[in-house]
């Protein structure tokens, strides 16, 4: 898709937010200019990455469901579209060597200066609560080097409760934290680092969110039926 097509989504989803949702933002200026950068972020929604994609400053590319490149009719086409406009880089889910070349892939767009975006949480959370990051975040920013940009969600559960497909017009908020330095260790680096690294981030994403914490890593429903 052309840049001038894809400033053209962005800006009509953004407009789409603010008029029928009217969220709360803070923190912006912390989302670098130019560079590469990592955005960690709280998950609560399918809508986060379109929240985040829409209304912050920059691109930031974040991994999507293959499905939603495949699924028919207007709605597929509506969802190729935007994802595609927004740079998203799409995955198997529950395929866990395409999770990991997809976050290799990530290291490359950083590299070339865009912005990428992960949840370290790994799924979305169904009871409202901040689960153990996933240690992907902490590999990202290691191997890489670059600000981590701490992200805030709240309320974004409320515009598209789980297991409903229609969109409701409830205010949300998005906070952005000051950016996270990290040391530049390359791909190849000790585990404890990396937990380290990933429960820092963890705790500032806390701190936007006010969420309870729980330490254990949360699980998607197909993983936790018997």
């Amino acid at each position: 898709m052309a840049i001038g097509e894809t400033g053209i989504v962005r800006t009509s989803v953004r407009t789409l937010l603010r008029v029928g949702a009217r969220p709360e933002t803070s923190g912006f200026e912390h989302v670098p200019e130019t560079g590469g950068f990592i955005v960690a972020s709280n998950h609560l929604s399918f809508l986060d990455s379109v929240i985040i994609q829409s209304l912050l400053p920059r691109q930031v590319r974040f991994f999507a469901k293959a499905d939603y490149w495949t699924q028919k009719g207007l709605k597929g086409k509506i969802m190729r579209g935007f994802f595609d406009s927004v740079g998203s880089i799409p995955v198997e889910r529950g395929d866990h060597s395409a999770s990991v070349t997809a976050l290799k892939q990530l290291v490359d767009f950083v590299g070339d200066g865009d912005g990428v975006g992960i949840y370290p949480e790994g799924t979305r959370s169904r009871d409202g609560r901040l689960y153990r990051g996933r240690t992907g975040v902490g590999w990202l920013a290691l191997s890489t080097g670059v600000p981590v940009i701490p992200v805030g969600l709240i309320g974004t559960d409320r515009l598209q409760p789980p297991g409903k497909n229609v969109i409701l017009p409830r205010k949300f908020e998005i906070r952005v934290g000051e950016p996270i330095e990290v040391e530049h260790l390359g791909p190849k680096h000790g585990l404890q680092i990396r937990r380290k690294t990933t429960d820092r981030i963890m705790e500032k994403i806390s701190e936007l969110t006010g969420q309870e914490r729980v330490d254990e890593y949360n699980k998607r429903p197909d993983e936790t039926a018997s």
